[in-house]
């Protein structure tokens, strides 16, 4: 039997393509060579959990328990192929976020990354110029859950070969692609798995390669028993690399994963006390506002140094002015509190036994003086316990003024109006 016949094919549309604003999107999968690709083997055992104490020293895992406190990055979007300075700029912003003297609880236990480590296939080869090298002083672990870019559909070799060596190894390894950094392997037990730590707990997807995400069974069931068995008396952050809502108009958020995770919230009878994914190269901080009046923080932090930026989708021909309010396609309203679409940057959060404070963090651009160093652009402070904001957080150090807020707010109802009768 004869192949079909190729036929043309040309640029795909932007999400706000139609004129609509659109936070998440059922995006056609027939783009690239983008179909489901079978998991590789688990390298360790069920329900594949790692605790962190088998990473951190001592007197630092002692700290974090005393203090009641631990402090981390998130980072997605990594790999500096071609453009590595974006990439060495974030990773130079957040080696400073270290601060000499400090107590250990004080200080980043280490670096979570929501997928696309390395592009633009995951090629083993490209670890030492796009992962070590960048990160030779970051003296913390750093953990990942794959993303799209991780596991690319090629003619030759297994999906996430290089993931899977350089995170997934069954004990600590120094490989030559590490160089002289002397940073060793990682032990994750899966590509999907949950990190434990005495603070809170990380529940990781893996969502394949196919645009918008494919996650299928046993992942799936695998979900919703992590769901239901993991304490409750510490907070829940889900992790993932296509995001659920997206205000950008490169990507959007995926239908497909968010329909995903509600179902598996509904079976587990428990719903994550954050999510957060990449994908989109930029930052977003977005509040899903829950039918019993608590809120749900999904973020987005793609900013990680790969050199092209997403920016943010305009309404009525005016760019968002944060916060603004929506209602996706089921009428359920989130709220676009804070977003970055023109720097690189990274998030640190620290939570403790009441709260998960975030702060995002821009670094200079190429073209920028780089002794200018990190720049706070959002703050916040979040009840995990009762599933909502504390109120007066923009007092914080480095932060707008609530009367400049204020005098946003009013100058930009118009638009937040027009975007709120928007159904999308």
């Amino acid at each position: 039997m004869s192949k079909p016949k190729q036929s043309h094919q040309f640029g795909k549309p932007r999400p706000s393509g139609d004129g609509n604003f659109h936070t998440h999107v059922e995006t056609p999968q027939e783009v690239r060579d983008t179909h489901f690709r079978p998991l590789p083997p688990p390298t360790g055992s069920p329900p594949f959990q790692l605790d962190i104490a088998s990473l951190l020293k001592p007197a630092q895992l002692a700290d974090i328990v005393s203090a009641r406190k631990l402090t981390f990055h998130i980072n997605a979007d990594l790999g500096g192929i071609n453009f590595a300075v974006p990439q060495q700029l974030v990773a130079t912003g957040m080696e400073a976020d270290f601060k000499t003297g400090a107590r250990p609880s004080d200080n980043p236990a280490f670096l979570y990354i929501l997928g696309d480590c390395v592009y633009f296939n995951g090629q083993p080869d490209q670890y030492r110029a796009q992962f070590f090298q960048p990160y030779e002083h970051y003296q913390a672990p750093i953990f990942a859950v794959p993303g799209n870019h991780d596991g690319e559909n090629m003619p030759s070799g297994s999906t996430l070969d290089g993931f899977v060596r350089f995170f997934c190894s069954d004990s600590p390894k120094l490989l030559p692609e590490a160089g002289d950094t002397g940073r060793t392997t990682m032990t994750q037990p899966n590509v999907y798995w949950t990190l434990r730590t005495p603070m809170v707990n990380f529940l990781g997807l893996y969502s394949n390669v196919p645009e918008g995400g494919d996650v299928r069974s046993p992942q799936k069931e695998w979900l919703v028993s992590q769901l239901k068995s993991l304490p409750t008396n510490v907070p829940l952050l889900l992790t993932l690399h296509h995001p659920i809502y997206s205000a950008d108009i490169f990507h959007s958020g995926s239908t497909h994963m968010k329909q995903l995770l509600e179902t598996a919230f509904e079976e587990a009878g428990r719903h994550a006390d954050m999510v957060l994914a990449g994908h989109v190269h930029d930052m977003q901080r977005i509040s899903k506002h829950m039918p019993d009046g608590t809120t749900i923080p999904y973020l987005v932090t793609g900013a990680g140094g790969y050199h092209n930026l997403h920016a943010i989708a305009k309404v009525d021909g005016q760019k968002l002015i944060a916060p603004t309010t929506f209602q996706d396609k089921q009428g359920e309203e989130v709220t676009l509190e804070r977003y970055c679409d023109d720097h690189f940057g990274f998030l640190r959060l620290e939570v403790t036994d009441q709260l998960i404070i975030g702060r995002y963090y821009t670094v200079p651009r190429p073209q920028d003086p780089y002794s200018k160093g990190n720049t706070l652009i959002d703050y916040f402070e979040y009840d995990w316990k009762a599933h909502r904001y504390v109120p007066n957080a923009l007092s914080a150090p480095g932060a707008p003024s609530a009367s400049a807020a204020k005098n946003s707010s009013r100058k930009n109802t118009a638009t937040r109006k027009a975007a709120k009768k928007r159904r999308v």
